[in-house]
């Protein structure tokens, strides 16, 4: 049987694009309605996307079950794969590309300040490996559902620790400040609370209802209010980016070369490693694709926090969704093509 994704994710792209136009209109039609979103703001965070975020985040962390921790150690080389590939290597790779292409071979086309922002930007979607869409790649690929889950829980807890001091190194190296308080701030706001809300709720609900009943009723609805957030956060932010994408368009397509460079050459490192162990494909596939692809809701609620609405960072976090998907499938394609070679499973 052909596995296929909803229909929300089989065409985020094209959701995002129509999102970039909606909002770059509003910003140029109604001035009023970003000026009046950039007044509702507490310590540099914008409530309203504040709270569009959270219900990206909350429903992808509701996945999550930390029950699976208990088989941590069935097969040790997968996670050895995940951690090294997202933590040792992927953050300083990604910010390897974006140094090399903003700075240098696109310079003629972009300024110095905005490279650095969009090198920031590429930064915090390096040092945060996929959440959500990974269970959605896992499935495509038919990586095993109970490994993956182990493999995603263990990644939201390093997250917790190791994405502030690493953004904060790389970008100190590339020469922007940041305050350290700041960013550590966002991932109590974007990723503990929501994680520690998503793990109380899921716990009181299977208690009442059932764990089938989660699975099969409540997460299918509530995962349509993940999308809407996101959605709608994009919106509200090129309403803010409006006079930045008219007068730049170009950087949209210079923004995406180095992502999607990154992204191909991450997938290949776990990939080809996880070959060379002799994994079995269905934790090689979700292995590689958990580091390849990023958690985009937490980059873009970092970049706004910590730079603003209207800065290249935000941008460059937002470019990272609109290549997502169609980039995504081609490596899921390429994962199922190879199945073949893995020839011990």
């Amino acid at each position: 049987m052909e596995k296929k994704m909803n229909v929300f994710e089989k065409y985020l792209s094209l959701w995002v694009a129509v999102c970039i136009v909606l909002g770059v209109l509003i910003g140029k039609i109604i001035p009023a309605f970003p000026q009046t979103l950039s007044k509702w703001e507490y310590a540099n965070v914008s409530i309203p996307v504040a709270i569009l975020i959270w219900l990206m985040i909350f429903p992808m962390m509701l996945k999550i079950d930390f029950s699976s921790l208990k088989y941590v150690g069935k097969n040790p080389k997968g996670l050895i794969v995940t951690l090294t590939v997202n933590w040792i290597i992927k953050p300083f790779t990604m910010y390897f590309f974006a140094w090399i292409f903003f700075k240098y071979i696109f310079a003629a086309f972009i300024n110095p300040e905005l490279a650095s922002e969009y090198i920031a930007g590429a930064v915090l979607l390096g040092a945060a490996p996929c959440t959500a869409m990974v269970f959605v790649w896992s499935y495509l690929s038919d990586g095993d559902p109970a490994y993956t889950l182990v493999q995603v829980a263990i990644n939201d807890l390093v997250i917790l620790f190791a994405f502030a001091p690493i953004v904060s190194f790389l970008l100190k190296v590339g020469n922007v400040d940041v305050p350290f308080d700041t960013l550590l701030f966002s991932v109590i706001i974007f990723v503990l609370f929501p994680l520690i809300a998503a793990i109380i709720t899921r716990r009181y609900i299977i208690n009442k209802k059932g764990i089938e009943w989660f699975n099969n009723v409540f997460l299918k609805e509530f995962s349509v209010v993940s999308t809407i957030g996101l959605l709608l956060t994009l919106i509200i932010l090129f309403s803010f980016q409006g006079e930045v994408i008219l007068n730049n368009y170009l950087h949209i397509l210079l923004i995406a070369v180095p992502l999607i460079i990154q992204t191909f050459f991450i997938f290949s490192i776990g990939y080809f490693w996880a070959y060379k162990w002799k994994l079995p494909h269905r934790i090689a596939a979700p292995a590689s694709m958990i580091g390849a692809s990023n958690f985009f809701e937490l980059a873009v609620a970092v970049a706004i926090s910590l730079f603003g609405l209207e800065s290249g960072a935000v941008l460059a976090t937002v470019v990272g969704v609109l290549v997502e998907v169609p980039v995504m499938l081609t490596l899921v394609n390429i994962a199922n093509k190879t199945r073949n070679k893995f020839v011990w499973e």
